[in-house]
């Protein structure tokens, strides 16, 4: 089955290589083989700040039912990756990475690793409740972008693990070493089916 997938990463590093992944279906002989649907928001609006931009991110974010994060070099550090990546916990939807930099952009060039962003956010259950902490530089600080929620809401199996990095629960996988243009889909469809959907 095909997902509407909401694509998150750092527009001004990596737009060509997100572009290479989103239009992967095009070569398919239709979306339903591709195995999603790209359901991201046009990448321009960004520039946007604040509030604005956090309510239309939120909105795009409803329409998908997996977030698939798109890694580069310093997809870590950018704050709306981040809020992308909580909300779409908090939301219940389907979570993976995919590492980019090893694409090549129009300048024919590929990027060095950067860091898994998963490890630059966790969840925190206490109380019945899950919060959410992100990692500056070595420090830990809360995050509070998005609400809490109630733990018994949370989409997917995080059984005893009631503190720790989303990199505990979502996989990451290489565009190029793990072949993306055929297993997109079935990351994709793994992804939904761990948060339920």
């Amino acid at each position: 089955m095909a997902r509407r997938t909401f694509f998150s990463f750092h527009y001004t590093r990596d737009v060509t290589r997100a572009q290479v992944v989103k239009n992967s279906w095009v070569s398919k002989p239709n979306r339903e083989n591709a195995g999603f649907f790209d359901g991201s928001v046009i990448e321009n609006r960004r520039r946007e700040g604040g509030d604005a931009l956090k309510n239309f991110l939120t909105s795009a974010l409803e329409g998908a039912s997996v977030t698939c994060v798109l890694i580069g070099a310093e997809t870590f550090l950018r704050p709306w990756v981040r809020y992308e990546m909580v909300r779409s916990f908090q939301q219940g939807k389907g979570l993976v990475g995919i590492r980019i930099h090893d694409i090549k952009n129009f300048e024919k060039e590929t990027a060095a690793a950067g860091p898994n962003p998963f490890d630059y956010v966790a969840y925190r259950a206490e109380n019945d409740r899950v919060y959410w902490q992100e990692k500056n530089g070595e420090q830990w600080t809360r995050y509070d972008a998005v609400p809490s929620m109630a733990l018994a809401d949370v989409a997917y199996d995080i059984g005893e693990r009631k503190h720790h990095t989303f990199s505990t629960l979502f996989r990451v996988h290489s565009w190029v070493a793990d072949n993306g243009y055929e297993n997109l889909g079935s990351w994709v469809e793994a992804a939904a089916t761990q948060a339920g959907r």
